[in-house]
């Protein structure tokens, strides 16, 4: 594509995000999903009715205990710069808000809503199983420094109590947690806490969230690992002693953390396709051991908040796995370049469009040298090609020896056949980190730009009045800006390249494919890549120019006459490549002879 095209390119992506910027209509938001606050949840709490009486035989069951299941549920607060916390008076957390948080549809973040969540820690007490979240204890708050405490308190008497203790510090999303017991014998070896949690739609696409949300777990000899992401029912029974479980969804994670571990859990994950409230339905069971309950060691830290790197990193160890950024080596690039970059950037940038054209440009800096050893690598290919072409039609379907002769014809001009691809390889690590990057991004939540009012979903200029099988019900613009730039520059590289027959009408099929792919994608990565192909262009008309032709082809015509006086010198690389050749040459030879033996 030469420089007028890669212009009138540029001006029209211009016009189009000018129009939709200034023209286009708002997306329609879907139906909202009602949700309630914590300050709603603690107003029910003030007039919530009496419970009613237990029947005598599970009071009975539950031994001396059995005075406290008769009560009034009520809720204590714990709150800071970053959450809201209700604990309800049967022990257990009834309600999380992340106050500077906010849903899709811009309603209050709750990753625990009215009690939605329902807990238990089952114990054996008298020789029967009793749960002591249904009891009702005496709620006391006070302060210790800056942290908030509340203390859940049944007694039994001056030195027999069951206590639950919760706190808070002024900031943070970690939340203290104690059971602890005194002259109260609890027997079995361990206690079982069981949390179900029916995650609630917090994002614009329910597809896209059950993608991103599973249950993970870090086991005490320092391994990560999960559910899966699928929608199929995942369970999975833990032996060994567990540090953490987590409830993990695209961007927030609710967690239990135990500052010793746990004995071992069941962990179980399932979807209702067709409740659209609802993202997945995750259930935890972790056991913990009655002894460290009675010594006062039962102590642990629920984490309520962002999936963000710089946040989960120092929450405890290994947590930052809840983070998926890829496989080695896209995770590196995420980890220890891209993210601190991104991150450097948001510190001086408020518009994330802008950000993202940044982060094209230092990437694209600093691979320059491969972009241009790949460009010198394909005009030399380019300058073959007359000769190459000469050579098929010489020999005809006779593929070995057109083999030989093109090698020949490599190790003539010096030409390295792979110089073009090699480049291009050793950028795939970071084109695929992006991938990674952009849809689990928590900085592009709710960032607007032109007219993608969330750059961490999909942008929509048309919304379709039916489903398109692999595609959706929406058109991304981005999408399209990407994919027809992605088939001009594939264009443009065909034209210097020698790739000939169907290899070359196949390089125009993948940027299809990813109109259908990235269709619901984040418009942030569609954007990147958009963005991408403009600097490309106008790169490669900049490499063009310092690229003499006539030069390369001078060196290589020096070359082949070196090569035909001996002088010429053979790289390893052609060495290696020259005996490949010839032993499968011979290979060849062989089996033929053999044939004819026959």
């Amino acid at each position: 594509m030469d420089r007028n095209s890669a212009i009138g390119m540029t001006l029209i992506a211009v016009l189009l995000m000018v129009y939709f910027y200034f023209f286009g209509s708002a997306p329609t938001p879907p139906a909202t999903i009602k949700t309630d606050s914590i300050a709603a949840v603690q107003k029910r709490d003030a007039v919530a009715q009496t419970v009613p009486k237990m029947d005598s035989a599970t009071i009975q069951s539950y031994g001396s205990l059995g005075s406290f299941l008769d009560g009034k549920e009520e809720s204590a607060t714990l709150e800071n710069t970053d959450l809201k916390i209700a604990v309800s008076s049967n022990g257990f957390i009834k309600g999380v808000e992340l106050k500077n948080f906010k849903t899709y549809h811009q309603k209050p973040l709750l990753l625990i809503n009215n009690g939605n969540n329902s807990f238990s820690l089952r114990a054996q007490y008298d020789g029967k199983e009793v749960d002591l979240y249904k009891l009702y204890y005496q709620i006391e708050s006070s302060k210790r420094g800056d942290s908030t405490v509340v203390t859940l308190s049944a007694k039994l008497g001056e030195n027999a109590f069951i206590k639950h203790i919760y706190w808070l510090g002024a900031n943070g999303f970690k939340v203290g947690y104690k059971v602890e017991t005194s002259g109260i014998s609890l027997t079995g070896k361990n206690m079982a806490f069981e949390w179900s949690d029916p995650i609630p739609l917090q994002e614009k696409d329910i597809n896209d969230s059950r993608t991103k949300t599973t249950v993970g777990y870090f086991l005490a000899e320092g391994k990560y690992d999960h559910l899966g992401e699928s929608n199929d029912i995942k369970e999975e029974t833990l032996a060994t002693p567990v540090k953490w479980a987590s409830i993990r969804q695209k961007f927030f994670i609710s967690s239990i953390i135990a500052e010793n571990s746990f004995a071992g859990g069941e962990l179980k994950m399932s979807t209702k396709l067709l409740d659209s409230s609802v993202v997945k339905n995750a259930n935890v069971k972790l056991f913990i051991t009655t002894e460290d309950v009675a010594t006062k060691k039962a102590n642990f830290h629920y984490y309520f908040g962002p999936n963000d790197y710089d946040i989960i990193t120092k929450v405890t160890t290994g947590f930052e796995e809840n983070l998926s950024l890829g496989w080695p080596p896209m995770s590196w690039i995420n980890r220890f370049v891209i993210i601190p970059v991104f991150h450097f950037l948001q510190k001086y940038l408020t518009n994330y469009g802008l950000i993202i054209i940044l982060l094209v440009l230092m990437v694209k800096i600093v691979l320059l040298p491969l972009s241009y050893s790949s460009y010198l690598g394909m005009a030399k290919m380019k300058l073959l090609k007359p000769e190459m072409d000469a050579i098929k039609e010489k020999n005809g379907d006779n593929m070995a020896q057109s083999q030989q002769d093109t090698m020949k014809l490599y190790k003539q001009a010096g030409v390295n056949p792979f110089s073009g691809c090699i480049p291009l390889i050793l950028q795939m690590p970071i084109l695929f980190a992006m991938f990674y990057f952009f849809p689990i991004s928590i900085g592009l939540r709710q960032k607007s730009f032109l007219w993608a009012e969330d750059l961490s979903t999909y942008d929509s200029i048309l919304n379709l009045p039916f489903t398109i099988p692999f595609y959706g019900a929406h058109v991304s613009l981005f999408v399209l800006l990407m994919t027809v730039s992605t088939l001009i520059y594939t264009w443009q590289n065909n034209q210097i390249s020698s790739v000939a027959g169907p290899m070359k009408s196949m390089s125009y099929i993948m940027p299809i494919v990813l109109v259908f792919v990235l269709n619901s994608f984040s418009a942030g990565l569609s954007f990147y890549y958009f963005v991408s192909n403009l600097i490309t262009f106008a790169q490669q008309a900049i490499i063009k120019r310092f690229v003499d032709e006539d030069k390369i082809k001078a060196i290589m015509e020096e070359n082949k006459k070196k090569a035909a006086t001996g002088t010429g010198k053979k790289s390893k690389f052609m060495t290696k490549l020259e005996e490949a050749m010839k032993a499968s040459e011979e290979a060849r030879k062989a089996a033929e002879a053999k044939k004819k033996k026959k």
